[in-house]
């Protein structure tokens, strides 16, 4: 290349000089750049080949010599492919095939058989196009092919791509170096929470509520090092227009790097997820429900060896407290049990007979031998429990410390105390009392389950209490 047609002038021609002859038809130079040309076609990473007019090979780059075998000299020059990398019975067929993309609108795709410089054959897909010359004839044509069996990967890497995004049943999400969401699925989407271009750019933090900083730390541990061994499960909070909703993803991790680099380059995380909540649910309430039933268990066995009916009823609520509550009440009726007709008798007293230590763990302690009535206001929970011979949830809500311990030293509980459940004493169907189970801030609110178990432990307290009483009576 001239240094006047490096610089982007022309040189000028005599009257009487004639043109510099070309190897290739007009505007199909082959020599003119030919260095960038020559770089530029060796670095594709699919071969490509060019005929002029005449079906005269112009042009051969290394990946076309990489799948045939055949070097650029030993190519370019040559009419067609016949007697070389075609078979002499295909020949014809061939050439008419590629030569016809000359005068067709747009690429033309065919698949045949090359031969190898060595013999073999190598089944191919090629991709051919006219390449017009200045006055807008065909000037010849290009030809990019590759091996049907690598096309075939192309094609189904993007098919399975394209379905991940489409059909699959569990979410999939491409997130960012800056670690926000670039693709998403419609799984993904409807998980999320939103629409699947209104999450994309976002930060994680606008769409969760909860768990966060754990799925950052993993795409971040995924990108530095790679994913890890095995699926991770993770419990968020989605936020919706509907409030947020706490959801389990057991996701997994798969780090995208690019594959033109030299070294690999981070370009994000596939992050696939799929939620399992209720699956996880139902294992957590069947745990639980195991622990429980084990609890009974051992408080049976171990109330059974006590002389003192009141001291066996404590054993129970102490076995109930673990991963229960963090105190308890036991407070029984003055007088022993409640009237039958509470309409017309007169206001319920109670009494409190045991309770947990304030001041840390230990077994809990009998009171209530004074018998004195606990100052019990008006709609207290301990008195509508008695009330209704039903169990009763209370709560302080989401308030300040100080409000929260106002609310429970107003109803003679511990000051620590948020949440509170009570159920009824019953034995040989009298009311005999309450116990109350007390949860602090740290645990969440009592639930129905919860108030099944402790009308379990309420059962088998009111048992103990109720032999105490006809002890004490001598009538036992």
């Amino acid at each position: 290349m001239s240094a006047s047609r490096r610089s982007g002038t022309t040189d000028e021609l005599g009257p009487d000089e004639p043109e510099p002859e070309r190897d290739g038809p007009r505007g199909f130079d082959t020599h003119g750049g030919s260095d960038l040309l020559a770089a530029l076609l060796d670095g594709m990473d699919a071969a490509l080949c060019a005929f002029d007019a005449d079906g005269v090979l112009t042009h051969w780059n290394r990946e076309a010599e990489r799948i045939l075998g055949w070097t650029a000299a030993e190519a370019v020059g040559r009419h067609g492919f016949a007697g070389w990398a075609v078979r002499s019975a295909d020949a014809e067929e061939v050439e008419g095939r590629l030569m016809s993309a000359m005068h067709a609108p747009g690429r033309q795709v065919h698949e045949f058989a090359l031969l190898t410089k060595d013999g073999g054959r190598v089944l191919v897909r090629t991709q051919s196009a006219a390449v017009h010359g200045p006055d807008g004839k065909p000037a010849g044509l290009y030809c990019a092919f590759s091996e049907v069996h690598a096309q075939i990967d192309l094609e189904r890497s993007i098919a399975l791509s394209e379905a991940l995004f489409e059909d699959a049943f569990w979410g999939v999400v491409l997130v960012d170096a800056d670690l926000r969401p670039a693709v998403v699925n419609a799984y993904a989407a409807q998980a999320l929470g939103t629409g699947r271009t209104a999450a994309l750019g976002r930060p994680l933090g606008e769409l969760l509520t909860q768990g966060l900083e754990e799925l950052e730390s993993a795409l971040t541990h995924v990108l530095a090092e790679g994913a890890p061994p095995a699926p991770a499960e993770f419990w968020v909070g989605v936020r919706t227009p509907e409030g947020d909703r706490r959801r389990c993803w057991r996701s997994g991790f798969v780090r995208l790097s690019s594959p033109l680099a030299e070294e690999p380059v981070p370009l994000g995380v596939a992050w696939l997820f799929a939620d399992v909540t209720e699956a996880k649910q139902g294992e957590q309430e069947a745990a639980l429900l195991r622990f429980r039933t084990n609890q009974l268990h051992r408080a049976a066995h171990a109330a059974a060896e006590c002389e003192d009916p009141a001291e066996a009823a404590t054993v129970h609520l102490d076995f109930a407290l673990a991963g229960f509550a963090d105190h308890a009440l036991i407070d029984r009726v003055a007088g022993g049990t409640a009237p039958a007709d509470h309409e017309t008798a007169a206001p319920v007293r109670l009494v409190r007979v045991a309770a947990t230590p304030s001041g840390g763990p230990g077994p809990s302690l009998l009171t209530g031998q004074a018998g004195l009535p606990v100052r019990y206001g008006t709609g207290h929970p301990a008195l509508q429990c008695v009330d209704r011979i039903g169990s009763v949830r209370a709560s302080a809500g989401a308030v300040p410390a100080d409000r929260a311990r106002e609310w429970a030293e107003a109803r003679q509980w511990p000051g620590d105390a948020v949440h509170a459940l009570c159920a009824v004493l019953r034995s040989r169907g009298r009311t005999l009392g309450v116990v109350t189970f007390l949860r602090g801030s740290g645990r969440t609110p009592f639930e129905r389950a919860d108030a099944a178990y402790a009308e379990d432990v309420a059962a088998r307290i009111a048992a103990g209490l109720d032999l105490a009483l006809l002890a004490r009576d001598g009538r036992a």
